[in-house]
């Protein structure tokens, strides 16, 4: 039996289309914190708390995103909030204070965490039934690949132009164009969700899926450590001062490398144990980076961590999709990066005080404790729960 087209030109479409929303936004998060310091003199508490805002606007909007998602047509829903993250680049070109500048950014998490919602729904919709799991792992490269190109053609052109506003202005023109892309994209037309009586909670939160949803927030953990503290951490341990870009060079090149060696456990279905792989290889990166506090452990590190996450995540979504009905789809993917945001956030905030009050090095300790008991739960009860309650 042949099998079925996985690259036909709707996926190509959405997935381009990721991989722009994506660029547009790793062109600018990495030099922002220097745009708040050059451009208003803000302080480090200053800036946190300015660039704080986007994130939580994002995960508040995600469990509704869902929901809209799955009640109303995804392609109308896809362009609006397309559009809307579109144009707020606009906003960071007229923002001419501190203040009103916040409040574009806090704002701008809005649209961002919709789109996610509505762009990885959308390509799941246009994949092939029997190439779907492969097709996840495969969108999700669009992904890795804007976040290791986006930085570093950012640093690269601010040191060639040394102008912010072109930064917005190609953050700007790349979402309009991936807007275009996503426009032409045709989908089927398909039964909406009957509104009910009372809006329940599985309508904004895949309650089934709660066991998976318990290990991400222990994974998003140790990355919200890590991703938030690597730099100080290197600097006053070990010395490094400008590995930082390179460490997460390294660490997209080792999840788009992992992606595609686990194309074919996707392919033959293999979810529970490309997961398992996966979060055993970042637990030992994780391990490794506190443990071997050397350059050998800082950037075997990456490549572990990248290779880690890289399974976990194409392996995770199409386990929360599984335990989804076709009408859940929305709602089983802003679960799961509900799942990632809310991780991250309490591994931001516990890191820093535990690095505050017994050092980073704890705090990077804690990551891996934290990493350690997520990957002890899925063994002992959230793998078999997923199997006992899949969907197909």
């Amino acid at each position: 039996m042949e099998k079925e087209r996985l690259w036909n030109a709707n996926f190509v479409k959405v997935a381009a289309a990721n991989f722009l929303l994506f660029f547009a936004f790793y062109l600018l998060m990495p030099l922002l914190p220097l745009y708040l310091s050059e451009t208003f003199h803000s302080t480090k508490d200053v800036i946190g708390a300015a660039l704080s805002g986007h994130i939580l606007s994002a995960l508040l909007t995600r469990p509704f995103s869902g929901y809209v998602v799955d009640s109303f047509p995804r392609k109308q829903v896809l362009m609006v909030v397309f559009f809307l993250f579109f144009i707020f680049f606009a906003g960071y070109l007229v923002a001419g204070t501190l203040l009103l500048f916040t409040i574009v950014r806090t704002l701008h998490g809005v649209p961002f965490g919709g789109l996610t919602v509505a762009n990885s729904t959308v390509a799941i919709d246009v994949l092939p039934s029997s190439r779907r799991s492969e097709g996840i792992g495969y969108y999700g490269l669009s992904n890795n690949l804007a976040m290791a190109i986006g930085p570093t053609v950012a640093v690269y052109v601010y040191n060639y132009v040394h102008d912010f506003d072109v930064l917005f202005w190609m953050s700007l023109i790349t979402a309009g164009i991936g807007l275009a892309v996503d426009a032409s994209v045709k989908l089927k037309p398909r039964e909406q969700v009957k509104p009910r009586q009372a809006i329940s909670l599985d309508r904004f939160f895949l309650t089934i899926g709660w066991q998976l949803f318990l290990t991400m927030v222990a994974f998003g953990y140790s990355y919200g450590v890590l991703s938030t503290y690597l730099a100080i951490y290197g600097k006053e341990r070990m010395g490094v001062t400008s590995g930082t870009g390179t460490f997460f060079l390294i660490l997209a090149v080792g999840l788009m490398l992992s992606r595609l060696q686990g194309a074919r456990a996707l392919r033959q279905g293999r979810l529970t144990q490309n997961a398992a792989m996966g979060m055993l290889i970042s637990l030992v990166g994780y391990t490794l980076f506190v443990a071997v506090p050397n350059l050998w452990g800082y950037y075997g590190a990456a490549v572990l961590i990248g290779l880690g996450n890289g399974h976990i995540w194409p392996a995770y979504q199409n386990m929360f999709i599984n335990l989804a009905t076709n009408a859940q789809r929305g709602t089983a993917n802003s679960t799961l990066l509900v799942a990632w945001d809310v991780g991250i956030g309490i591994g931001v905030v516990a890191g820093g005080v535990v690095a505050e009050h017994i050092g980073y090095g704890s705090a990077f300790w804690s990551g891996v404790a934290v990493n350690a008991a997520g990957v002890a739960h899925y063994f002992a009860t959230a793998r078999n729960h997923f199997l006992r309650h899949r969907l197909r």
